[in-house]
């Protein structure tokens, strides 16, 4: 007889195999012609908002997956807050302004410059841009994140670029806009000022050099005779050098050494003599520092003076004590010489170059001034040593190579204004991970203003006019009416118009009688755009609203975005933009290495979705500590596969299970399920809030390693394992039977809700095949609730003794198998020892050889668990395998136990005698 036809196995469509790279484009075109954000959206209107303030991505290549690993930390946030309680917009962003686009153009564009008007060079790099957004934006949606992408905010359109000149010209009315002139760094290879983000730290080889300074006029404390010793790595500055600066405090030594006499600090005395290789020294005088200031020495090889100045900033880490100082060139010689009056002379101009203002050096790259100045100061007696070294020196990020400090007119926002309100609404905000306060403080409380202009013309222009007199003009009536301006227009009639057309009409003033007003050239610095976000998105736009509840970016962003929106915001407001700040590492590869195309290391996203699907991408992010830096490489995301896998199995293994099982007539009341039974809604209890923890607290590893868990070992290991021989064997309606399926519907139905912000792809599928779900998608559904569980408070605890035991038997059985004892575990017999309590626990249950999978157990009493195991005596069930001494008893199925007897008397025996296909 064919008693194949009477076991219910599992019956699902859900396929085994993935095919996540062919199924998730299908799936993703199926939400977008749903508009499932929207309906996302109005499902949620009436609850509390939750607002994660994206920060803008700049506009410029193929993402990587740094951006993969940032973009769906931030979908899964969404995600999940939709699902709980909120209504939670995303509104992606871009950033679009900024020299790595003008490059761009040049070189892949193949766009020459010189050969474009302005407007015409503008046009193309917007152009460029939208390309840029839409490349990026379609990738984006591939990793199956939702958000506003037919509305996201580019920093580049008119109504963002209306907004940052608000925010230009509030921060200018409340005083923390300023113009002057002051070293910054600057870029040759840009050709632009810089902003401390925009700087990088790598390995250079400089010369360094100790050079002697006659003195001038000792004043009575030192003779012409004696010689200032400076030390510097920057030998084309000397020809700035306008000064020498001491500490008040310290102790100055005149030393004889080599026939000559020379001024170093104490302190450093035995250093500089080993460095300069005296043989014999000696110390004729001592004096402090603040008894040198204002003696004049001469300088190395220019017929002007050198002023003595007293500084705080002077160490005696290094050097001599006796500092370089050219005001043009350095932060702390511009703010010493600002106080004894020195001008900041900067003989460099904007590419780099020497200048007249640099006599016999004119037209030299700085860099290549080091060998003919440090000749001139061989030739006059004034280099008293020369070597190079290597050391850590800052470079453009862009474009890699390295900067100067060069004094120029810009536009600057006073950080020393608002100093203390940035620090006090660091206070204010909650930090995740907590050492991110203490960073961004110490940043805030150390960084020096802010230089904000540019000279480019890719970017948001200034909106300052100029008097005939040259002083500028920023008042309200200008600001908005050019804000207006750019709401209607754009930002690039600044550059297509005249300056008259950009003012008020009939805009008159009584330093420019004549109307001739002239207008900023330089534009802003893209921090200042993206800083200003707060503005033009979360003020601006109706689903926002500022503060945002939480901004999320990487580590490097606490120099960046975190601290530019922290300054425009809190000049603006008077507080922070956000409420919380949660940061991320990078990613590495397999080996913790940094991730380098040169080197073949790197991970490309859009590779991987083509080869394993987003949802494994995602599911590794899930699986990772993302607020530290993060490794990936092929290896690892096959590893992925397989916990992916499992959990694919699992959700099948349910599927198929509930073939037969309507949810709205087919569940057992409570009293109905068994212990095993709430001792599993124990355990999905458990799930439920481990995972949703993990999620509210943005520990999505815990989240992940809970529904690992649950899948591999609560449900596979374990109650899908046990469930088997009553899901397949048993009665359809079968009281036990429904218990079980009850408890796996409930289970699937939670852990698919649970799977939804992590691998949206697969709930989304799985959902589809659920019967009796009220939402026709699951992101349109709620986060799960905990089950009421009737009974002892003590059963998980029973339980989890319980499945102890089970693992020691399981080992016995395999290790009975691997000896031939047995064959299959439902042909052992069993014998087990144990505790009173855990022997009182197994007699109480109806079957309890089912929990071990065994054909027959002898439960015994000892002080120690123990198991024995042999083969089981009586006849094999040709239905459901268990060897049993009742087989044969029923005369119409005398191959067939009792219960499986019974069962199959209930189907037409032609039915039975077909034969098997």
């Amino acid at each position: 007889m064919n008693f194949k036809k009477t076991l219910r196995m599992p019956t699902t469509e859900f396929p085994m195999r993935g095919n996540l790279p062919n199924r998730e484009p299908v799936r993703l075109e199926e939400w977008n012609e749903a508009d499932l954000y929207d309906q996302v959206m109005e499902k949620n209107s009436d609850k509390p908002m939750f607002v994660l303030h994206d920060g803008p991505i700049y506009a410029n290549g193929n993402i990587h997956v740094g951006h993969a690993m940032n973009r769906i930390v931030k979908d899964m946030i969404v995600r999940h807050r939709n699902m709980d309680g909120y209504k939670a917009p995303y509104v992606p962003g871009w950033d679009a302004h900024g020299l790595p686009i003008e490059t761009a153009l040049t070189k892949t564009k193949k766009v020459d410059r010189k050969k474009m008007s302005i407007s015409e060079f503008r046009a193309a790099c917007e152009a460029y841009a939208w390309e840029q957004v839409e490349n990026q934006k379609e990738q984006f949606q591939r990793l199956g994140l939702i958000g506003d992408w037919d509305d996201p905010y580019v920093t580049l359109t008119p109504d963002f670029e209306a907004n940052q000149i608000k925010v230009f010209g509030e921060m200018a009315k409340e005083g923390h806009v300023y113009q002057g002139k002051k070293p910054v760094y600057w870029s040759p290879s840009s050709e632009s000022a810089l902003a401390e983000a925009e700087i990088e730290y790598h390995d250079k080889r400089s010369p360094s050099i100790y050079v002697a300074m006659k003195v001038k006029d000792g004043r009575g404390v030192l003779d012409e005779t004696d010689e200032f010793i400076i030390w510097t790595t920057t030998p084309w500055t000397l020809p700035a050098n306008l000064g020498i600066s001491v500490h008040p405090k310290y102790e100055y030594v005149v030393v004889e050494a080599d026939a000559r006499r020379f001024v170093v600090a104490k302190e450093l005395l035995e250093q500089v003599q080993t460095a300069l290789e005296w043989d014999a020294m000696n110390v004729v005088k001592t004096v402090t520092g603040d008894q040198l200031e204002n003696i004049t020495a001469q300088h190395p090889f220019y017929d002007r003076e050198s002023l003595v100045m007293t500084g705080d900033h002077v160490t005696v880490e290094a050097g001599t004590g006796a500092v370089h100082t050219a005001p043009g060139h350095g932060e702390d010689d511009f703010i010493i010489g600002q106080h004894y009056g020195l001008p900041p002379l900067c003989p460099v101009d904007d590419k780099g170059k020497m200048t007249d203002k640099a006599p016999g050096f004119e037209g030299l790259f700085y860099d290549e001034a080091n060998k003919p100045i440090t000749e001139k100061l061989d030739e006059n007696g004034a280099l008293l040593k020369l070597q190079f070294i290597t050391h850590s020196y800052p470079h453009d990020w862009r474009t890699k190579k390295p900067v100067i400090y060069r004094a120029t007119e810009q536009w600057f926002v006073s950080v020393d204004n608002m100093r203390q309100d940035l620090l006090d609404a660091i206070a204010r905000v909650e930090w995740q991970p907590k050492w991110g306060e203490v960073r961004l403080h110490n940043m805030i409380r150390d960084r020096g203003d802010w230089c904000i202009s540019r000279q480019r013309v890719w970017g948001v222009p200034i909106p300052v006019f100029y008097e005939e007199d040259g002083s500028p003009i920023i008042s309200t009536e200008t600001i908005d009416h050019v804000a207006q301006l750019f709401r209607t227009h754009g930002s690039n009639i600044w550059f297509d118009w005249e300056t008259k057309d950009l003012l008020p009409e009939g805009y008159t003033s009584e330093k420019s009688p004549n109307g001739n007003f002239t207008r900023e050239t330089d534009i802003m610095d893209v921090w200042f755009d993206s800083g200003s976000s707060h503005q033009g998105v979360l003020e601006e736009r109706a689903d926002q609203h500022r503060p945002a509840d939480l901004y999320f970016e990487g580590s490097d962003q606490y120099r960046g975005w975190f601290n530019s929106s922290l300054i425009t915001a809190v000049a603006v407001t008077g507080d922070a933009p956000y409420k919380k700040v949660l940061s991320h590492g990078f990613t590495l590869d397999g080996k913790g290495e940094k991730m380098s195309k040169s080197l073949g290391n790197t991970v490309d996203p859009a590779k991987v979705m083509k080869q394993l699907g987003a949802d494994i991408l995602r599911l590794w992010v899930s699986s990772t500590d993302f607020q530290s830096d993060v490794r990936v490489s092929d290896d690892i995301l096959k590893q992925v596969s397989e916990t992916y896998r499992k959990i694919r199995n699992t959700l099948r293994f349910m599927l198929g299970n509930l073939h037969d099982f309507n949810p709205a007539t087919d569940r057992v009341a409570d009293h109905e399920l068994g212990d095993m039974d709430r001792f599993m809604y124990q355990r999905l209890n458990r799930l439920i809030d481990t995972a949703q923890k993990g999620y509210r607290e943005y520990n999505f590893g815990a989240t992940y390693q809970a529904l690992h868990h649950f899948c591999s070992i609560d449900l596979s290991a374990f109650y899908m394992d046990v469930a088997k021989d009553a899901l397949y064997c048993d009665h359809e309606n079968d009281v036990h039977r429904r218990a079980m399926q009850t408890v796996l519907y409930d289970s699937l139905v939670t852990l698919t809700k649970l799977l939804t912000p992590i691998t949206p792809y697969t709930a989304e599928e799985a959902w589809s095949f659920i019967e009796d779900t009220n939402e026709a998608f699951v992101q349109l559904s709620d986060m799960p609730s905990r089950f009421e569980v009737e009974g002892e408070a003590d059963r998980e605890a029973r339980w989890n003794e319980l499945l102890q035991v089970r693992t020691v038997v399981l080992k016995a059985l395999e290790e009975a198998r691997s000896e031939k004892v047995i064959g299959k575990s439902l042909e052992a017999h069993v014998s087990l020892t144990v505790s009173p309590s855990m022997k009182q626990m197994l007699q109480q249950m109806s079957a309890p050889e089912k929990l071990f999978i065994v054909s027959k157990l002898d439960v015994l009493e000892g002080e120690e668990t123990h198991v024995s195991v042999e083969k089981a005596s009586g006849d094999t069930c040709e239905r459901c395998w268990h060897v049993k001494d009742d087989v044969g008893e029923n005369q119409s199925f005398p191959m067939l136990c009792e219960r499986c007897a019974d069962v199959v008397a209930t189907y037409d025996r032609a039915v039975l005698e077909e034969p098997a296909k």
